[in-house]
């Protein structure tokens, strides 16, 4: 059973994400997350210290959450091109259905303090080893012509996250069309067979 408090904090975090993403980490003050939450001012700080930590824990479960996303795709098949596919359309849909949330976990944890923000970039090394490791293997299996294996790491995992920038519901390309798409479009960057 959720206590109230984890339903309350629960409320918290989706008024910050929604003021987060609206008005940017140094634009929202807590009386937008309070209000985006449906409470008073007070009460962000009776469960959170500062913004700053609100901003950590949504930050911490996306990530979380993208690296769950992409290890699970990446245990899906046994050859590198099944697997590559399989990474960026998850990854793409991921951040195309959730863009609201992925603009605020990829592009405002700089505002994460420093002990936060190595904890988040921890994480995301993992996910780029993940990226990282399955090229490797495309490259030493014969199935990708690559030059450069961490540029073309950054690059993929760049394009996926964009993805939030740009997409919007209620456009012509549903995510799974652009995660699809997307997963192509890499194919051919690795020079898949």
């Amino acid at each position: 059973m959720v206590s109230k408090s984890e339903l309350t904090r629960a409320r918290l975090q989706d008024g910050a994400m929604a003021s987060f993403a609206e008005h940017g980490f140094h634009g929202t003050s807590t009386r937008h997350i309070a209000a985006a939450a449906g409470m008073s001012p007070a009460a962000v700080y009776v469960h959170y210290a500062s913004k700053e930590a609100l901003l950590y824990e949504i930050t911490k479960a996306g990530h979380e959450q993208i690296l769950g996303i992409v290890q699970t795709a990446d245990d899906s098949a046994p050859d590198a091109t099944t697997r590559l596919r399989n990474i960026v359309r998850e990854f793409v849909i991921y951040h195309a259905q959730h863009h609201a949330s992925s603009r605020v976990v990829n592009y405002e944890m700089t505002k994460l303090e420093p002990e936060h923000l190595a904890e988040i970039v921890a994480i995301r090394v993992r996910i780029d080893r993940t990226f990282t490791r399955v090229i490797e293997d495309g490259v030493e299996s014969g199935e990708f012509t690559v030059s450069d294996v961490a540029m073309t790491t950054t690059a993929i995992s760049s394009l996926g996250i964009d993805v939030s920038r740009w997409f919007r519901d209620g456009r012509t390309w549903s995510p799974e069309s652009v995660g699809d798409y997307y997963a192509e479009l890499t194919s051919a960057m690795v020079g898949a067979r």
